[in-house]
C-alpha cells in the first residue's frame, strides 16, 4: 500500500548519541550492517551486545527504516522488546515512507506490539497516515478498537497527495463490512469526501463492494 510521507531524520540536530558517545566514534558500515541483519534474524542477544555502540534509532541504509519499524515489519519480536527497553528508543522514528512503529504494528496484525507501544506512549494520531488508517486498510477490528479507546481521530485524511482518505474510506475500499461497521458505530463521519469528491460509499462502490456501499449510504442518511 503506497504510503508516501517524506520524512528526513535528525536534520537539525547536531548532538552525539550516548552510544556514539561511549565509543567516542560513530559504528562503520559492518557494524550497522551487522546490526540491522540481526534485527531481521531476531537476534536479540546480538542486537543487545551492538547497542553499546549501534543507536538504537539508526535508520537502515538498506530500505530507510529505523531499527524499530524493521523489527515489526520483520515480526522479530524478541528484538522488539530489547528496542523498547532503550531508555531512548524514539517510538515515533519514522520510516523514509512515512512509516511509524505502531503503523507498521497495525498493518501487520500485531495486536500484542500495538498494546506495548501505547503502553509506553507511542502516538495514536499524526497529520498524514495513522495507525488507524492501516489498522482499517487491514480489517484488524480488534487493534481498530483498541485505537479507537486511546484516542484515534476517526476522520483523519490521509495527505492530499495519497488522496485525503479516512480509515472509513480504507475500510469501505478493502472490502472490510464489519471493520465498516465497526469505524460507523464510533462515530466515523459517512459524509466526508475525498481528493476525487467520493463519499466512502462512493469509493466502495467504485472498487466494487456495493454491499458496503449500501451499509454506509443507510448510516449517511
Amino acid at each position: 500500500m503506497p504510503f508516501a510521507l517524506a520524512t528526513c531524520l535528525g536534520m537539525a540536530s547536531t548532538a552525539v548519541p550516548a552510544q556514539e558517545q561511549a565509543q567516542g566514534r560513530a559504528p562503520d558500515a559492518a557494524q550497522v550492517a551487522g546490526f540491522f541483519r540481526s534485527v531481521q534474524l531476531d537476534d536479540a542477544g546480538t542486537v543487545r551486545k551492538m547497542l553499546a555502540a549501534v543507536n538504537p534509532n539508526q535508520v537502515n541504509p538498506v530500505g530507510g527504516e529505523p531499527a524499530l519499524v524493521q523489527a515489526l515489519r520483520e515480526g522479530a519480536m524478541h528484538v522488539v522488546a530489547v528496542l523498547l527497553d532503550q531508555p531512548g528508543i524514539d517510538l515515533e522514528a519514522p520510516a523514509m515512507n512515512g512509516n511509524t512503529a505502531l503503523m507498521m504494528a497495525a498493518y501487520q496484525h500485531n495486536g500484542p506490539a500495538v498494546t506495548m507501544l501505547l503502553a509506553r506512549g507511542a502516538k495514536v494520531t499524526q497529520p498524514g497516515w495513522t495507525a488507524l488508517h492501516y489498522a482499517a486498510a487491514a480489517g484488524d477490528d480488534p487493534i481498530a478498537h483498541q485505537l479507537l479507546e486511546h484516542g484515534a481521530a476517526i476522520d483523519a485524511p490521509s495527505p492530499p497527495a495519497s488522496g485525503k482518505f479516512t480509515p472509513l474510506m480504507m475500510a469501505a475500499r478493502e472490502g472490510h463490512d464489519r471493520t465498516v461497521q465497526l469505524l460507523l458505530r464510533a462515530g466515523a463521519n459517512a459524509a466526508l469526501t475525498n481528493g476525487e469528491g467520493l463519499t466512502a460509499a462512493q469509493v466502495a462502490a467504485r472498487a466494487g463492494h456495493q454491499a458496503i456501499a449500501d451499509v454506509i449510504k443507510a448510516r449517511a442518511q
